[in-house]
């Protein structure tokens, strides 16, 4: 299923939202009309997924395969919107911690990255682990606003991002799928200039509104192998990006187990996995951002955002 964070004009808070087609059914009326405990936000339906999922099932099984306007109990009080009237939050608009990333996770854009910076690439090297702040989180439709004062090189990077379902520390990679909640669109966008000019990333990883998200996420009972993704990002309408996730370096389940050494995931963390080739200060000439580009980012079987670069 598709879990959206939305918000419309009569209720601007955000709550949960489950898409079908295009529609979207407002899960906190959804469930009361049936009589069932709701979960209004994300991150509470995913840290109780347990009743939370039986709840999304009994409301789907309530429409069988019918639009969700068609469905009276739902359609009479007001619980079914079309997408195109609603505002799209990012799925989790408020994480609890910082977005754990891996860079130079595909075999071709590590090789791109040693090779714009003219180094070597070191052999048999860990990943590379950094994080976002939360503050970077962005709609998956939002606007990346770009300010000359900070950076003037603003970069893209389309990611796979994983959302834990559940709490656990020293994670086999065998067990890792089953930690799994589901899996979103992520822009990694970066300002290199700042990237460049520390020693960590988190300083040019972590500019406000820099992680737009979207536009929902499946859940991983969608998405039985999440190696085998077609991801491909836009800008302008002119490909940039495009790879499959099978070239990843590390899998999900390698990362899932690396990050949870001696470190407990839980629900409702967001790992974005890497970027593929084709970034853009590896082109030659390098090519940045600017106001009036439109990125799209996009992720066969999960969905696509699309967000537009203003000045600040």
């Amino acid at each position: 299923m598709k879990l959206a964070s939305f918000s419309t004009s009569a209720i601007p808070q955000v709550r949960v939202g489950l898409v079908q087609g295009e529609e979207i059914l407002d899960v906190d009326l959804a469930a009361r009309a049936l009589n069932i405990l709701p979960r209004e936000q994300m991150l509470d339906l995913i840290a109780h997924q347990d009743e939370s999922l039986p709840t999304l099932r009994a409301i789907l099984d309530k429409a069988a395969g019918r639009a969700f306007s068609e469905v009276r109990t739902f359609a009479n009080i007001g619980a079914v919107h079309d997408l195109v009237h609603v505002h799209l939050a990012s799925p989790i608009p408020q994480p609890r911690k910082n977005i754990m990333c891996l860079g130079r996770n595909y075999h071709e854009h590590a090789i791109e990255s040693y090779q714009a910076r003219g180094q070597e690439r070191p052999q048999g090297d860990a990943p590379v682990i950094f994080t976002k702040a939360t503050t970077t989180v962005n709609d998956p439709y939002g606007k990346i606003v770009i300010d000359p004062a900070v950076s003037e090189q603003i970069d893209w990077e389309a990611e796979l991002a994983v959302i834990i379902g559940k709490a656990g520390k020293n994670i086999p990679e065998a067990d890792a799928l089953s930690y799994v909640f589901g899996y979103t669109v992520l822009n990694d966008v970066t300002a290199r200039d700042i990237q460049n000019r520390f020693k960590q990333f988190f300083k040019g990883k972590s500019l406000d509104g820099y992680c737009p998200m979207g536009p929902w996420i499946v859940t991983a009972d969608e998405i039985p192998d999440p190696q085998q993704l077609s991801i491909r990002l836009r800008v302008n309408g002119v490909l940039k990006q495009e790879a499959s996730t099978a070239d990843m370096i590390y899998p999900v389940t390698t990362i899932i187990a690396i990050l949870s050494q001696g470190m407990t995931l839980e629900p409702g963390d967001i790992i974005a996995t890497g970027t593929p080739s084709g970034v853009g200060f590896a082109r030659t000439p390098p090519e940045y951002l600017k106001a009036g580009d439109v990125v799209e980012t996009e992720i066969d079987s999960i969905g696509l955002i699309r967000n537009e670069v203003v000045n600040a």
